[in-house]
């Protein structure tokens, strides 16, 4: 069995003194893929940095504070690849691979966007180079005999079942028409699998990220956003996927919550 969760716990550094650090002590994951960890390595704490049981790898971005993703892993992997090849995007601290036997995981920070504004166009250009990127990985992992997963904050809502308010989100970054459209080709062209919605198909969320605005969590008024993305013959293989929602909102360390899917492999 292979058991991976993905999480997005916006700044690694305040996760940790919020409850983070037990919460990877008891996990049974065997990878575990961060995003926005928003610090340099020599910035985190020893225990979040390089913790006891895990080959650690960090991708910083270099603007400092912003963005960031890592990989913990049980098994040392066979090879290691920040970024995907973009000369805009490698520094960005938004893409990490590793080789373990028999598949490639990734941990996928894409940007959020706002309408109207550089940050939308820059989201746009990642995702056109990124659609290519995984493309060839796929290709690639084939060719190799291996499976592909890219887990992370995709930070598109793909469905209306996908967030709670989607009536008055639907000219809102993350479920514009095009944002959808283009993941909706991921799944279709680019030969993937969302994993968490082939075991709930009938499902409305499980969201994974609540505004810390208002009641959001208490009223379960959330984005499905953070995602496990399959090649086929990976994602026919998932037992399992479920979103580790805190009990209260007080327990939260994040305002996303991990998402764990386990496959038999």
């Amino acid at each position: 069995m292979l058991t991976v969760t993905t999480v997005n716990v916006n700044g690694l550094r305040a996760a940790a003194k919020k409850g983070f650090v037990p919460w990877l002590q008891a996990t049974t994951a065997d990878v575990v893929c961060l995003q926005e960890v928003r610090a340099e390595a020599e910035q985190l704490p020893d225990e979040v940095r390089e913790p006891e049981g895990w080959s650690a790898f960090h991708a910083p971005a270099t603007a400092k504070g912003r963005a960031g993703v890592s990989i913990y892993s049980r098994t040392e992997p066979t090879r290691v690849q920040i970024g995907f090849g973009s000369a805009e995007f490698d520094g960005s601290g938004r893409y990490l691979e590793i080789d373990l036997p028999g598949v490639t995981v990734a941990s996928l920070y894409l940007p959020s966007g706002e309408v109207g504004t550089e940050r939308q166009t820059e989201k746009e250009r990642f995702m056109a180079e990124f659609f290519v990127h995984l493309t060839e990985l796929r290709a690639r992992a084939a060719a190799d005999g291996r499976e592909v997963l890219v887990c992370g904050d995709w930070n598109i809502a793909h469905h209306e079942a996908d967030l709670k308010n989607w009536k008055t989100n639907q000219k809102s970054a993350g479920f514009l028409p095009e944002e959808r459209a283009w993941l909706t080709k991921v799944f279709e062209q680019g030969g993937y699998t969302d994993v968490v919605r082939r075991l709930h198909p009938d499902t409305t969320g499980p969201y994974s990220w609540w505004s810390y605005r208002g009641r959001a969590f208490d009223n379960d008024a959330g984005w499905r956003i953070d995602y496990h993305v399959a090649t086929a013959g990976l994602a026919a293989r998932a037992t399992s996927a479920v979103v580790e929602r805190a009990d209260t909102h007080d327990l939260r360390w994040s305002d996303h919550a991990p998402v764990t899917a386990t496959f038999d492999v």
